[in-house]
C-alpha cells in the first residue's frame, strides 16, 4: 500500500507550452471555419434581400446590384482572415516573437554597454590604491 509509487501527472514548461499553442491553433481554426459559415449565410441572405424581397433594387451604383459589392467586401475581410491564419500565424509564431524579443534585449544591452563606457572615460572612478583624503571634520561620538 505504502510501497506503490504515485505516478507524477505534472506536464512540463515544453509541453504546456506545445499544447497552449495547439488550443489556440484550433480555436483560430474554428473561428475561421465560422466566419466562413456566416459568410456564405450571409452572403446568401443579400441575395434573397435583393432579388426575391426587392430590398434596395432603386440603389445600382455602375448598374451592379449592391448586394455584389457587400459580398466582396466581405469575402475580403474573409480572406484576410484567412490569411492571419492561414500564412501570417504561420511565420509570426512564438518563435519569432522570442526571436524579436532577444534582438531587442542584445540592442538594449549594446546602447547600454557604450554608455557605460561613454561614462566611464567621461567620469572616471578614483583608483583604491591612493591614499583616502583625510576628513578634517571627523563625526563626533557622542
Amino acid at each position: 500500500m505504502f510501497s506503490k509509487k504515485q505516478e507524477s501527472t505534472k506536464i512540463d514548461r515544453e509541453q504546456r507550452e506545445l499544447i497552449e499553442h495547439a488550443q489556440f491553433r484550433i480555436k483560430q481554426k474554428k473561428n475561421l471555419f465560422r466566419h466562413f459559415i456566416v459568410f456564405l449565410a450571409g452572403a446568401v441572405l443579400l441575395i434573397i434581400l435583393n432579388k426575391f424581397l426587392d430590398f434596395g433594387t432603386n440603389f445600382r451604383p455602375g448598374q451592379v446590384d449592391w448586394f455584389v459589392w457587400a459580398v466582396l467586401l466581405w469575402f475580403f475581410l474573409f480572406l484576410i482572415h484567412f490569411l492571419n491564419v492561414f500564412l501570417f500565424s504561420s511565420f509570426m509564431n512564438k518563435k519569432w516573437e522570442h526571436e524579436q524579443l532577444d534582438k531587442l534585449v542584445a540592442k538594449q544591452k549594446e546602447k547600454i554597454a557604450k554608455f557605460q563606457n561613454k561614462v566611464d572615460q567621461e567620469h572616471p572612478l578614483p583608483n583604491s590604491t591612493e591614499p583616502k583624503a583625510i576628513n578634517p571634520n571627523p563625526p563626533l561620538n557622542p
